[in-house]
């Protein structure tokens, strides 16, 4: 089985780990500045998961207040294009706000304190850089779901 976390938005992530926690692959969100580019996240994602079974967790996120119209539109955009990929990838996905999981992990919205759990739990994961965050909370948000098995 693996467990499939999704960090949504333009600068969110995939991560994937097994049933034992270990660490197996991971990618951004990618996109052209406009859309996410959600068949080719899918694909990466199918890739690297080999037709096993799969559960996938996505973090339900909602437009923050004093945000822009024109971003909160695109935020919109990208968190649609997220929910699509988990729906390919297994119909019956989860969701997760923030504030549940990142309690359940002991964390708070501390992007480097995710940052640095993830670093100590899967250190061949490529999280060098400080813009890792998406990439690292979609690693927890599968740790999440394994500890959990929703």
């Amino acid at each position: 089985m693996m467990y499939i976390g999704i960090d949504p938005g333009f600068s969110g992530a995939w991560g994937m780990i097994d049933h034992n926690g270990k660490y197996q692959s991971c990618g951004d969100m990618l996109h052209d500045e406009l859309f996410i580019l959600s068949h080719l996240v899918y694909a990466e994602i199918r890739q690297a998961c080999e037709r096993q079974d799969v559960a996938v967790i996505i973090e339900a996120v909602h437009a923050m207040p004093k945000q822009g119209v024109s971003s909160t539109f695109k935020f919109g955009m990208a968190y649609g294009a997220a929910l699509s990929v988990a729906q390919r990838i297994n119909t019956n996905f989860h969701t997760v706000s923030p504030r549940v999981w990142k309690k359940a992990l002991k964390l708070d919205s501390d992007k480097n304190l995710s940052l640095s759990m993830a670093r100590d739990l899967w250190p061949t994961a490529p999280l060098a850089r400080k813009k890792d965050n998406g990439r690292a909370e979609a690693l927890l948000l599968a740790e999440y779901l394994r500890r959990e098995h929703l």
